[in-house]
């Protein structure tokens, strides 16, 4: 069974998956218990590290809707 990801472990992944396009500019990302089964980590972790990216301005929240990748990539 393998170990899950840190938070540092689990933002940089998300990162390099918007990077090599799996979630392109403008797309929604999975759910939040997608996102938590995916990397068999709790919901409230995967909060953590959508609020993160969100706070880089590499994700937006759309009330009702879900969170997507930012149309414009921030200057990193």
């Amino acid at each position: 069974m393998p170990i899950p990801p840190t938070m540092s472990e689990l933002i940089k992944d998300l990162l390099r998956r918007i990077e090599v396009g799996e979630f392109p500019p403008a797309s929604q990302i999975p759910s939040t218990q997608q996102l938590a089964d995916h990397y068999d980590v709790s919901v409230s972790t995967i909060h953590r590290a959508v609020a993160a990216l969100r706070e880089q301005g590499v994700l937006v929240g759309r009330p009702g809707r879900g969170v997507f990748v930012a149309a414009e990539s921030p200057q990193r």
